[in-house]
């Protein structure tokens, strides 16, 4: 976690709907989130930033989700880093996908956002009550 001890969370999605949604969730549960559009911006800022929690959707441009998994896994930098694939490709896919890049869990869209919530608290280690 960062300094001030409040997790950080990079959203990576191309919807601007659904990276909107997150943030504004993740931030009333009282998150720093950090947003890209794409693979490529989210290395950047994964490198910046350094999250605690990455949320990746798979499908999107320049970086797929799982080419930005397998980069950030590559660093024994962000070993520690959880990733959430968060992703419309399929429940059965996304299960048997998800660990071969890294990540962390998984999540379908749609989703429901108590879901994607009690999902984030256990990647970050915030203890549910």
């Amino acid at each position: 976690m960062t300094k001030t001890n409040i997790p950080k969370i990079l959203v990576v999605d191309d919807d601007p709907d659904i990276v909107s949604l997150l943030s504004i969730q993740l931030k009333k549960k009282g998150y720093q989130v950090i947003e890209a559009q794409n693979g490529a911006e989210a290395l950047v800022l994964v490198q910046k930033e350094k999250p605690d929690l990455i949320i990746l959707d798979v499908m999107m441009p320049e970086k797929n989700g799982w080419e930005v998994a397998r980069e950030v896994r590559r660093d024994p930098g962000f070993s520690s880093t959880k990733i959430l694939m968060l992703t419309g490709i399929g429940d059965h896919l996304n299960e048997l996908t998800s660990p071969l890049y890294g990540a962390s869990d998984y999540l379908n869209k749609p989703f429901h956002v108590e879901h994607l919530e009690r999902k984030v608290a256990e990647l970050v280690g915030i203890p549910r009550f």
